[in-house]
């Protein structure tokens, strides 16, 4: 299996790129964001590689950042998405933003993306909010559009003020405030009363 690919930019077009290894010149299918940031034609360029090896075919699948290969890997686990709807959720939403997205519940959020529909968007929230725990965020994991993975009490609470009517990116932030105050060791019940104080407020 190839796992990465290190050589010259030959070209790059509409969801692909080829890179030039010693004279060979493998075909990498990337997302928007991938491709955008590849640098010149004819640099050096690095990709982390996801290998899919079939009956009729074997495609690749590139990624400058380690937080999106692994991404791509969660998404290909959901039922109804494929890589080609992968590659198009993370040509729209960063890695901290999918992150975002799938703690505070957000569907509208991940259905941005072309190719997916309120089912799927659906699907993709309720699979992937216990599996993203230790995923990489990559570089800017700690900016605004990053924030830092909720887990246990945190992710139930963000859920109860949702199903009380709050928007979800409200609830997440209200939730992430009291947790800051709290400390990790935070009860349910105790992050949801500071986390209503913050609404409130």
């Amino acid at each position: 299996m190839i796992a990465k690919l290190s050589g010259r930019l030959d070209m790059s077009g509409a969801g692909d790129c080829i890179i030039d290894v010693g004279g060979v010149g493998y075909l990498v299918f990337c997302s928007g964001r991938t491709l955008a940031n590849l640098g010149e034609m004819g640099g050096a360029v690095s990709l982390l590689i996801e290998t899919h090896v079939r009956e009729d075919h074997i495609h690749l699948y590139g990624f400058l950042e380690a937080a999106e290969r692994d991404w791509f890997k969660l998404l290909m686990g959901v039922q109804g998405v494929g890589a080609k709807v992968a590659l198009a959720i993370l040509s729209t939403l960063a890695p901290g933003e999918l992150t975002q997205a799938v703690l505070a519940q957000d569907k509208a959020m991940v259905t941005r993306a072309p190719g997916v529909g309120p089912k799927v968007g659906g699907r993709i929230i309720a699979e992937l909010k216990d599996k993203i725990g230790n995923i990489a965020l990559g570089p800017g994991a700690t900016s605004a559009d990053a924030p830092p993975v909720a887990q246990g009490p945190a992710v139930d609470a963000i859920s109860a003020l949702v199903n009380l009517g709050y928007r979800p990116a409200e609830a997440h932030r209200a939730v992430q405030s009291a947790a800051n105050g709290l400390g990790e060791a935070a009860e349910l019940q105790a992050l949801i009363r500071d986390s209503l104080r913050h609404l409130a407020s």
